[in-house]
């Protein structure tokens, strides 16, 4: 199996583990606003742990990924931006990596 697919695997894993427990949230709480859900991320020390963690695995995949896409001329990376805040990182990651090996892999037979 090629390394895109399981990017894409992973991706697919991605959307679905994270928006199980977004939409366990929707489903069981009154005040559903982006406010509410950050605010409960910080509510324990280990929440604030993977928080922070979060963020700066954040910091790092922009700071990767952007110079990267540009230079690989892969197209659209630019949705992944806000797909990230919309979606999840454990999400967009991994599917970049499917993107940037598409974006190899056509390379290779130009």
């Amino acid at each position: 199996m090629k390394y895109k697919y399981i990017y894409l695997l992973i991706a697919i894993l991605g959307i679905v583990y994270t928006w199980y427990f977004n939409i366990q949230f929707y489903q069981t709480v009154e005040d559903t606003s982006i406010a509410n859900f950050i605010a409960q991320a910080k509510t324990t020390f280990p929440a604030k742990s993977i928080t922070a963690d979060i963020t700066v695995v954040l910091i790092a995949f922009f700071a990767w990924f952007i110079p990267d896409a540009i230079k690989l001329k892969v197209k659209y990376w630019w949705l992944l931006i806000p797909l990230t805040f919309l979606v999840a990182i454990a999400f967009t990651f991994p599917m970049y990596l499917f993107m940037r090996q598409n974006r190899i892999d056509r390379m290779k037979l130009e």
